[in-house]
């Protein structure tokens, strides 16, 4: 799964990709967690926007239930299964923006975290789906190398593929299993991260 990631000057980084910025300020995050609200992109008839949307979906069959957690995550496999993505990845895709993210494996009792970007530092874009101004991340079965750490992975775009996935005429699910995923690399990183509290660039630090 995808369960924290990092973002910094948003803005700055996506200018060349967007229209218009809706109210989103150029800050940095190095601990975006769910049900704060974060940059994505969405598109509209007059071209793309940055906007902020609350990291967590409620499905409208689970509006109201108030021991009902938000849905943060959703798999690539079972998209057109699940009756609260069948739709949204019809007619309602966007696309997270992120430096990189974090994961963390499990050993024995433990917990190590461990901070994920591309081998070519470019930004990260995370497939994603909206619904009442809340999103969701589209994970996918871990490569290879990333198994060693958890099994799954967030699905990245490419930065020339976000139009195509944005464009809802296309079948997002074609469009998302035909993406392969860009190399990535990762490094150990401290436990601070797990308190949404800290959030400062040391979080990113390798410890090892």
């Amino acid at each position: 799964m995808c369960g924290r990631y990092v973002v910094t000057k948003p803005v700055a980084k996506t200018a060349g990709l967007v229209k218009t910025n809706i109210k989103v300020e150029d800050k940095d995050n190095y601990n975006a967690h769910p049900t704060q609200e974060l940059p994505i992109i969405k598109s509209y008839t007059n071209g793309k926007a940055l906007e902020n949307c609350d990291w967590g979906l409620i499905p409208s069959w689970a509006e109201g239930k108030k021991d009902f957690r938000p849905l943060i995550n959703a798999r690539l496999e079972t998209l057109m299964e699940k009756v609260s993505f069948k739709k949204l990845i019809q007619t309602s895709r966007c696309i997270v923006v992120a430096d990189g993210y974090y994961e963390w494996k499990r050993e024995k009792e433990e917990k190590i975290p461990h901070y994920f970007t591309r081998t070519d530092s470019s930004l990260m874009f995370f497939a994603a789906i909206h619904q009442n101004n809340q999103f969701c991340i589209i994970t996918r079965e871990a490569s290879n190398k990333i198994k060693e750490i958890h099994h799954r992975e967030p699905l990245i775009v490419n930065e020339e593929q976000i139009s195509n996935y944005l464009n809802i005429k296309k079948e997002g699910v074609d469009i998302l299993q035909s993406i392969r995923p860009p190399d990535l690399k990762f490094n150990e990183v401290s436990k601070d991260v797990n308190k949404p509290i800290n959030n400062d660039s040391s979080l990113i630090k390798s410890i090892t």
